[in-house]
């Protein structure tokens, strides 16, 4: 606010913002699915964000958000940027919060392959011909694709990326389908 009480310019464009995060939340999640909300920022923005999520729930009446207060989280990170994605999912606080998720288990299949690729690399193998060679021999134990590959719109590649998903659960191996949008489909 500037000193006559009014709302700046900057203002009313975080007040906007933040009414498009309230009715987003309002509009998609389903609370009794949905475990935790993250959110994060590096500086004061998830707090603010935190806070007016609440004072418009107050506001409104909205019960279903504050019966699920408990499931906001606000975590500090060290960028605004999509790579603090895996910075966060790595805070033990979220870990335990979101200790049997589908994010949480894709983060530990990734963190397991990387130990391996250091530890024991004649175990951990990349690229499709070196997989399906393994896969020949049964000894998949979990698969990591990305969704980019297993749903490629070229026909040949979605085909045996499908087949070695199949084939992999057939011999009872865990397969993972990262999504490329999730910071953990990123990862090299």
């Amino acid at each position: 606010m500037n000193k006559n009480g009014k709302l700046t310019r900057k203002n009313k464009g975080l007040e906007k913002f933040y009414e498009q995060i309230y009715q987003a939340i309002i509009r998609h999640v389903h609370f009794d699915i949905v475990k935790a909300i993250i959110i994060a920022s590096p500086g004061f923005v998830k707090d603010q964000v935190y806070n007016y999520i609440f004072d418009q729930a107050v506001k409104t009446g909205n019960k279903v958000i504050m019966e699920n207060k408990s499931k906001f989280l606000q975590i500090h990170c060290s960028s605004g940027h999509k790579h603090a994605l895996t910075e966060i999912m790595q805070d033990p606080s979220i870990q335990v919060k979101l200790a049997d998720t589908k994010a949480a288990r894709e983060v530990q299949a990734l963190d397991k392959f990387y130990e391996m690729m250091n530890s024991d690399p004649d175990r951990a193998f990349y690229g499709f011909e070196h997989v399906d060679k393994a896969n020949e021999s049964g000894a998949i134990g979990t698969l990591l694709v990305t969704d980019e590959l297993f749903r490629s719109a070229d026909i040949e590649t979605r085909k045996k990326y499908v087949s070695l998903v199949e084939q992999v659960r057939a011999q009872n191996g865990n397969v993972y389908v990262f999504s490329s949008m999730h910071a953990s489909g990123e990862r090299k």
